[in-house]
């Protein structure tokens, strides 16, 4: 598919052969703080949510790709639209590289353009949305790089151990439509 390739990274659908990736990925307690998990999955959980990966994100309320390396067909993260709300035109975003030497060589941002002019041209969003703890300065950067404006801060909005951290809402909006 075209137009989810860029030059480094393509994303697709999850297939049954990335449990282990999907495992590992959501059982990394390094990620649990951006993915505001505090439990690990099981691969029986996991296996069944693969199952049910093929609904429309219509049905589902969301969608998530695999980013995977264009010269080696690579898995090295995923990217998520969620709270799709096809009637007032918008969705969160997610996006995950799973390891750090994969970080900072221009893949996420690829993977982001890619889902964002997915969103805006092919399911006709009107908005996206980001929720940035404030300290997670990759991914303030990563967002503010395609647009997205700091809209306001959620004070101490999660607890990270004994800490309470503030977290940014981020929003770009499609102008184009």
């Amino acid at each position: 598919m075209i137009t989810l390739r860029g030059e480094l990274v393509y994303l697709r659908a999850l297939e049954p052969q990335d449990l282990e990736f999907i495992y590992q990925l959501e059982n990394s307690e390094a990620l649990w703080e951006v993915s505001h998990t505090q439990t690990p999955y099981s691969r029986f959980l996991i296996h069944q949510y693969l199952e049910n990966a093929h609904q429309d994100i219509y049905e589902s309320k969301q969608l998530r790709l695999v980013i995977c390396l264009v010269d080696s067909d690579q898995t090295i993260g995923l990217i998520d639209l969620f709270d799709f709300d096809p009637k007032n035109e918008r969705a969160g975003v997610g996006i995950v590289i799973n390891a750090p030497e994969n970080r900072l060589k221009g893949l996420g941002s690829e993977a982001l353009q890619l889902l964002i002019n997915y969103a805006f041209y092919h399911l006709n969003l009107h908005q996206l949305y980001a929720n940035i703890s404030t300290d997670n300065l990759s991914s303030v950067q990563l967002f503010t790089k395609f647009g997205f404006e700091c809209v306001g801060v959620k004070k101490q909005w999660n607890r990270v151990g004994n800490l309470r951290k503030d977290e940014a809402l981020y929003q770009l909006l499609n102008i184009k439509k």
